[in-house]
């Protein structure tokens, strides 16, 4: 069929994260029977996103920020609060990954998010990563606040092992020696993501770091 308004949101759903061929049509499918109100409501809210949201310079969550100073806000709830330990960071791959360990309430550090991770026949990866935004944070704690710990917390996958490799490689020549390196514990299921993981699990997974 020539529905070339349909197939382009089909398309441009499918590139979301999670979603197939058919969810995205559903999606489409529900806009269609929705009021112009409703599309409006979307729309707005999508400008309004792009508008206010940005990232943190420290640790790149995106945050919500109001105020038009350039010199203002550049920093994410987390990283201004003065109450967080900045003698630990934790690395993860994604803001859903952070938001699950913030759930536990059992960490109480700085974090760094990567952006992604490795995959074995994609080189291209290695330049989506933020590894030079993590050395250059690495770097300007010398002397200042160093790190006492750097917990890798990457999903158990083997793009998340392979990662994690690549990160101790590139970091070791940066840190003190005296700043320990620890991964989740094996908790969790292998393969599986943190996104994913029920509280207790990914509770005692970090807890149980090493």
């Amino acid at each position: 069929m020539n529905q070339p308004s349909i197939d382009k949101l089909i398309e441009i759903f499918r590139k979301f994260p999670t979603v197939g061929q058919r969810t995205a049509g559903r999606f489409v499918y529900y806009l269609i029977k929705q009021p112009k109100e409703k599309t409006d409501e979307l729309i707005k809210a999508i400008e309004e996103l792009k508008k206010n949201i940005k990232l943190c310079e420290f640790c790149f969550l995106p945050f919500e920020s109001f105020d038009s100073a350039q010199d203002k806000n550049k920093f994410c709830y987390i990283c201004q609060n003065s109450q967080r330990n900045k003698n630990l960071l934790c690395i993860v791959e994604k803001e859903t990954d952070l938001i699950s360990i913030e759930n536990t309430k059992k960490y109480n550090g700085l974090y760094f998010i990567l952006g992604g991770t490795l995959y074995m026949t994609r080189k291209e990866d290695f330049a989506n990563l933020r590894i030079e935004e993590l050395k250059k944070t690495l770097r300007q704690a010398q002397g200042e606040n160093n790190f006492s710990e750097i917990i890798v917390a990457l999903n158990p996958t083997p793009e998340g092992v392979a990662t994690s490799i690549f990160i101790e490689k590139s970091i070791k020549d940066i840190i003190p020696s005296s700043t320990k390196i620890t991964h989740l514990a094996k908790g969790l299921p292998v393969g599986g993501e943190l996104e994913y993981a029920d509280q207790e699990t990914l509770e005692s997974a970090f807890l149980g770091r090493k």
